[in-house]
């Protein structure tokens, strides 16, 4: 029975949301720091799945919790799916980034600014068992950021169906349809079949 979850985060807003998310369970939601693990892990894969299987290792072997882990980034196709698993480490705060991805898209016409969220998750149970979900969101970068919620690159994130970036629709719209929620329900369905 699955009743307590660490993330594998120091995210804040990240935190946050995976709470959120999960408020309608029982399942209680613990930050990695909360269980006193404050390593930095080097994510050394090739893929977002590669990533979130390594930080859930490294934070099962120390705790023997049930780890809830994920790599997420943006990937915009004029880029050639740039930043990708790189997407964090693509300048050093959230603003650099964003000021970075706009410079890199400078005069690029709206057609050829195509973008998506992909959120590759672990929920790793144990050294033999963890199963993991994909989400992913698609939409454009736009040309300025606009919107404060969130946090990452969801200010240029524009969702068309919204006319909203990710920063502007509120709270419950992104916990609907963020890359996050979506790979959050599959693992949800899968902790209720193994909760069964």
């Amino acid at each position: 029975m699955i009743d307590e979850i660490v993330v594998a985060s120091k995210n804040k807003g990240k935190i946050k949301e995976i709470r959120n998310i999960l408020s309608g369970t029982d399942i209680k939601v613990v930050s990695m720091e909360e269980v006193g693990f404050n390593e930095d892990i080097e994510e050394t894969g090739k893929t977002f799945y590669e990533n979130a299987l390594i930080k859930a290792g490294a934070i099962y072997d120390k705790t023997k919790s049930v780890v809830l882990s994920d790599d997420s980034g943006l990937e915009v196709e004029y880029l050639d799916n740039a930043p990708g698993v790189y997407s964090a480490r693509f300048a050093q705060n959230d603003d650099a980034r964003i000021e970075k991805l706009l410079g890199l898209l400078q005069n690029v016409p709206e057609n050829k600014r195509k973008a998506r969220f992909v959120c590759s998750m672990v929920l790793y149970i144990n050294e033999q068992y963890y199963v993991s979900a994909e989400g992913t969101v698609d939409g454009y970068i736009a040309t300025d950021r606009n919107g404060s919620k969130g946090f990452g690159y969801d200010p240029v994130f524009y969702l068309p169906e919204y006319h909203k970036t990710m920063a502007e629709v509120s709270e419950n719209v992104k916990n609907k349809i963020s890359h996050r929620a979506k790979a959050l329900e599959q693992i949800v369905q899968k902790i209720k079949e193994l909760n069964v």
